[in-house]
């Protein structure tokens, strides 16, 4: 990928969509096989690809720049699904409010858990993948996408998962430990990915 303010502002568009699209989604508890986990674990790991072939190509401070939109982003998403809340509804509509309520009462709850294990893992990734690539001299870029990722992923859950869910679900631990799982997966599977957007031009 060139090194241009155009393709930067695709992966930024590319990260705070998946970041809203987890957010709304989170609320979708799924189940496949033994694993129970939000249906978010699909759109989020993608925030983590784009942050990190940010920081390989544009480096550390214009990482922490797509991580710092994206938490604006998020306060401004929770403020508009409260004002969404408060308007009156439309007479002929009345009897949806109860169940849109419902809906973005949970979206908010999940902003709010959202915006807590953001602070803390994208940082975390950041600041890992730098420190990894400092350490090798630039090489091993499957160990530092691989790592980063990992690490902050189950920082991320943990966090995400205990405030989103507490009280709603009858295993927190199994919550974590099967989205977990299934975010170390992806984590594997975007290692191509973060090649191919990195590769150098010839």
């Amino acid at each position: 990928m060139c090194k241009t303010e155009k393709n930067l502002i695709w992966l930024n568009c590319f990260f705070i969509t998946s970041l809203l699209i987890a957010n709304v989604v989170a609320s979708k508890v799924v189940s496949i096989g033994y694993f129970v986990l939000p249906a978010a674990v699909v759109a989020y790991p993608i925030t983590f690809l784009c942050t990190d072939v940010i920081g390989e190509i544009w480096g550390e401070k214009e990482a922490n720049n797509t991580v710092k939109k994206g938490f604006i982003v998020q306060i401004f998403a929770l403020l508009l699904l409260y004002i969404a809340m408060l308007l009156p509804p439309a007479p002929f509509a009345e009897e949806f409010q109860i169940q849109f309520e419902a809906v973005l009462s949970n979206s908010a709850r999940f902003v709010i858990a959202s915006l807590c294990a953001y602070s803390v893992s994208q940082y975390c990734d950041v600041k890992l993948f730098h420190s990894f690539k400092k350490k090798f001299n630039g090489r091993y870029k499957w160990l530092r996408n691989n790592a980063s990722t990992m690490t902050s992923q189950l920082i991320d859950t943990a966090i995400f998962i205990t405030i989103a869910f507490y009280g709603t679900v009858p295993d927190l631990f199994l919550m974590i430990v099967s989205q977990y799982v299934v975010k170390f997966c992806m984590a594997l599977i975007d290692t191509p990915f973060f090649y191919f957007f990195t590769r150098e031009k010839k």
